[in-house]
């Protein structure tokens, strides 16, 4: 269990959960994000044209608000996603029951769901347990401990981001500045089925809340901006879910309004979702690598991008890191293939500081065995040089290993 004593809650939200009987493992399945006032919204779902019925219902509703969310509403162990119209009835009952439940527009709600594909949601278990859930909700660090738990699938662990700044905001009635605190906390879960293709870009789930006061519009380009550098640069097994939910709420609690361009909120927001992104990334399902992909000297950092996705998302790279192999042609290989520009004799590879290749072919300084013990460790780095360009990108991924089979060799089963 984390401990969150040292971290403070944004003003603002009260949190949740409770068994409602979807997990086979009978732990907590169902838990609520409850803002006290309508909190401004933005939010980026995945790019995979099959979408679960919760992402529909809530793209309607972040449109029939205008950006306004007043509850979340997080179901795990049952995906809603391929369910037919039957998907689409249990996610609006759970938002009419939801609201009548905290007295606000069912519009309101956002509901969002993590599990297994192609089973149909039973909403009558999670409508019976929102009594119990609405009387035990608070606004201290263990309500937020229960939140980041009741999410989880295949997770080991639970994620948490925090970060707290203070921003100069204009004096009321006065000429100058004053400084107010303002609050970061996030959480999310994630493991398996991770390759996100988030567009505004087992499944992840991210809710950020802040307590400056935002509009939703200045909002939604603060996440995307955060996006880019944090969940759009990691993969583990590349299958992108049906699911993939980031939303990212301001309950305005602090009073700090806060405009578009302030550099700190945007910096404190990337260095969250880039914390919540490295933890998903090591705790993918039968990891025990991890590895931090340097591309530089592309033509572009679109082309960056594609070969770190390349290499990312190879089978042969990611089983040789798995046995500590380093089989480096694999990296030249998928390259080659990634659709960048690329000079063959230009290209240098270095785990770490170890040169490997020179010029496109085998380093004269290259140590196998010091290449060996290298990628060893359980978190290492490798750096691509195209020498193409000024186009760069940084990308975390893992190995694949059996664990990694026997989880999803039988996961419904």
């Amino acid at each position: 269990m984390s401990d969150l004593s040292q971290f403070v809650i944004p003003r603002g939200f009260r949190f949740g959960a409770v068994k409602a009987g979807l997990k086979q493992s009978g732990r907590t399945d169902f838990a609520l994000i409850v803002a006290d006032t309508p909190a401004s919204a933005a939010a980026a779902f995945t790019g995979n044209r099959v979408k679960a019925a919760p992402l529909l219902i809530d793209a309607e509703h972040l449109r029939a608000t205008g950006g306004k969310v007043r509850v979340v509403a997080i179901n795990a162990g049952n995906a809603n996603c391929a369910a037919g119209q039957p998907g689409i009835d249990a996610a609006r009952a759970t938002c009419k029951a939801a609201a009548e439940t905290f007295a606000c527009k069912p519009e309101e709600v956002f509901p969002s769901s993590t599990g297994v594909i192609g089973v149909p949601l039973p909403a009558e278990k999670l409508i019976a347990a929102l009594p119990e859930l609405a009387k035990s909700i608070g606004s201290q660090s263990d309500h937020f401990q229960q939140l980041a738990e009741a999410i989880l699938t295949t997770d080991t662990v639970e994620k948490t981001a925090f970060a707290r700044i203070e921003v100069s905001t204009p004096e009321i009635d006065g000429p100058g500045e004053i400084r107010q605190e303002v609050r970061i906390a996030a959480v999310c879960k994630g493991s398996g089925m991770i390759h996100p293709q988030l567009v505004p870009h087992a499944t992840m789930l991210v809710y950020i809340l802040t307590d400056a006061a935002i509009e939703p519009t200045v909002l939604g380009a603060y996440l995307r901006g955060a996006i880019d550098l944090s969940f759009n640069r990691i993969s583990v097994d590349g299958d992108t879910s049906t699911n993939d939910t980031v939303l990212l709420l301001a309950s305005g609690a602090s009073g700090a309004a806060i405009g578009s361009g302030k550099t700190e909120f945007a910096m404190a927001l990337a260095q969250v979702c880039t914390s919540l992104a490295r933890q998903i990334v090591a705790d993918g399902e039968g990891v025990s690598h991890v590895v931090e992909l340097r591309i530089k000297g592309a033509a572009s950092d679109a082309d960056a991008l594609r070969v770190a996705k390349a290499i990312a998302h190879s089978p042969l790279v990611k089983t040789a890191w798995a046995g500590c192999d380093p089989n480096w042609g694999r990296l030249m290989a998928a390259v080659g293939y990634s659709g960048a520009l690329i000079d063959p004799e230009a290209i240098d590879i270095s785990f770490g500081e170890l040169p490997i290749c020179r010029n496109g072919g085998r380093a004269a300084a290259y140590d196998e065995n010091a290449a060996h013990a290298y990628i060893q460790q359980p978190e290492f780095s490798i750096a691509i040089h195209l020498h193409q360009g000024s186009g760069s990108c940084t990308f975390w991924t893992t190995d694949l290993t059996h664990e990694y089979i026997r989880i999803n060799a039988d996961y419904t089963t």
